[in-house]
């Protein structure tokens, strides 16, 4: 059953999604093999109207896959600013860290995600989170070289 209903996920078939949350609510919040939630996995590929679907359904908007990232982190480094709006806008956290310190703002500027990284500065990011190497997200945007981000994302004083 579980991997039926993450393979619908997937292919964003929403329909069969509902269908199977209504026989087994508890299915929105479980964890494939890989430690992904639904809507984790329905972030990742894309699926806004299914992911729309697993939080009206009771998904946790912060739950973390096995290394500890959120849905709003996979948007950020895979660039689906689209699902990064909404989950900001259904109250996902900015400023979550992952296993390794990174935040939503990290990924943005390390994957040159400048869309987003506008985005989540709007919505409180914070420009001095740093990760577990002791980077900020303007030293990824320097250490990738790129000028809009690092004009973004401020100097190094």
């Amino acid at each position: 059953m579980n991997d039926k209903f993450f393979n619908e996920i997937r292919l964003g078939n929403s329909a069969e999604v509902a269908l199977m949350l209504k026989e087994n609510p508890e299915l929105v919040n479980t964890i494939d093999q890989r430690g992904s939630t639904p809507l984790i996995l329905a972030t990742y590929y894309d699926q806004i109207e299914t992911a729309e679907l697993l939080l009206n359904n009771g998904a946790k908007i912060d739950a973390v896959d096995a290394s500890g990232n959120t849905a709003l982190m996979g948007v950020c480094f895979k660039g689906f600013s689209g699902i990064a709006k909404m989950l900001i806008e259904k109250g996902a956290n900015v400023n979550e860290r992952n296993s390794m310190g990174a935040t939503c703002l990290i990924y943005a500027a390390t994957f040159n995600r400048l869309e987003i990284a506008k985005l989540l500065l709007e919505n409180g990011a914070d420009t001095t989170a740093k990760d577990s190497r002791g980077n900020t997200a303007f030293d990824h945007a320097k250490m990738q070289g790129v000028p809009e981000l690092i004009s973004l994302l401020g100097t190094d004083d």
